[in-house]
């Protein structure tokens, strides 16, 4: 079992990705939000960067391995493209984290479990090179509620925001 080298990898493109799309919303975007809602809609608009393709990816990625999908196998080696998908999780979950512990640090809870998460993708990618199936499952139960719960967040934000310049504007 060798380690991969970072230039295997597609790790560091899909950090910068997400690195990327949070500072896309938050000096494009979302430039006229107040900085509060700005750091989170801009979280939310790296949440639905990962949640939504890494659902399909991750459905895919799983049918693709398996022979029959009403009888997984757990057991069986990561295929090039559960750790395609693996690595795409991984950098979203290191740049929320750090997000994270640069601006909220006294989230613990948030932060356990993006710590308990890499933790977990990270092993079944690299160390053990096994149990995708039975991880990206779990990601999709995960993510298949990602789409709706940041677009209604990003929405309830920006009415709050609206409603502050209004009332700016109107005093």
């Amino acid at each position: 079992m060798d380690i991969p080298k970072v230039y295997d990898s597609p790790l560091p493109a899909f950090t910068h990705w997400f690195i990327f799309i949070y500072i896309l919303g938050y000096l494009t975007i979302f430039r006229n939000w107040n900085k509060k809602h700005k750091s989170e809609a801009s979280s939310c608009l790296m949440t639905l960067a990962h949640g939504t393709p890494a659902l399909i990816l991750s459905i895919f990625s799983i049918q693709q391995s398996q022979n029959n999908t009403l009888q997984l196998d757990f057991t069986s080696p990561n295929t090039p493209f559960q750790n395609l998908v693996l690595e795409y999780s991984i950098a979203y979950f290191l740049m929320d984290l750090v997000r994270y512990v640069v601006l909220i640090p006294t989230d613990v809870l948030f932060i356990s479990d993006h710590l308990a998460t890499l933790y977990v993708l990270t092993t079944c990618r690299y160390l053990f090179e096994h149990g995708a199936v039975a991880i990206l499952g779990i990601l999709i139960l995960g993510e298949r509620t990602t789409t709706c719960q940041n677009t209604w967040s990003l929405v309830g934000s920006g009415r709050l925001t609206q409603l502050r310049l209004l009332l700016c504007l109107t005093s």
